[in-house]
């Protein structure tokens, strides 16, 4: 199965000029999302991960899966104001501004191995943010993982530092 046709083009959304990836379809259907995740779990070829942590909100959706599949923890960064214990919390600059991601204290304890997972990368200031929260806390990113990247944003750039794969590649 070609999880790619999965995968629908929103022209324009969400500001005129960008073409979103959207990955509902995929979700939508259970044979696909078994077997992406099968393929996701591919990319980490097994080693030995602690925590596998998620940016909000559609990282949440494999990574949970991943956690469960690696026998690890499972880790949400999330946007000022949602985590209901003490955070940690991490500035980015944005393409227009800036935002903040958050992940709670006592998630990531020192020396554990950690996959990142998110569902597309871009620019890559999100997931460098979320790797700057894991190493705050001493956990190690031993991994970058993403179900899309759009090369052409150059994201990989800021994440230079880590190893990042990726199912699909646009």
């Amino acid at each position: 199965m070609n999880i790619e046709q999965y995968i629908r083009d929103i022209k324009d959304f969400p500001k005129q000029g960008v073409d979103f990836k959207d990955i509902t379809p995929l979700l939508a259907n259970p044979e696909a999302m078994r077997i992406c995740a099968q393929e996701l779990l591919n990319l980490t070829e097994m080693q030995p991960i602690d925590k596998v942590v998620a940016i909000e909100a559609r990282g949440f959706f494999f990574a949970s899966l991943l956690a469960e599949k690696l026998n690890a923890g499972f880790v949400p960064i999330r946007k000022p104001g949602k985590l209901p214990f003490d955070t940690l919390k991490q500035p980015y600059t944005l393409e227009y501004g800036m935002d903040t991601l958050e992940i709670h204290e006592d998630a990531i304890q020192k020396g554990d191995l950690v996959l990142l997972h998110d569902d597309v990368l871009a620019t890559g200031g999100t997931a460098q943010a979320a790797c700057r929260l894991v190493e705050q806390l001493g956990g190690k990113v031993v991994q970058c993982n993403f179900l899309i990247e759009l090369s052409f944003l150059k994201g990989t750039e800021k994440l230079k530092y880590y190893e990042v794969r990726s199912l699909l590649t646009y």
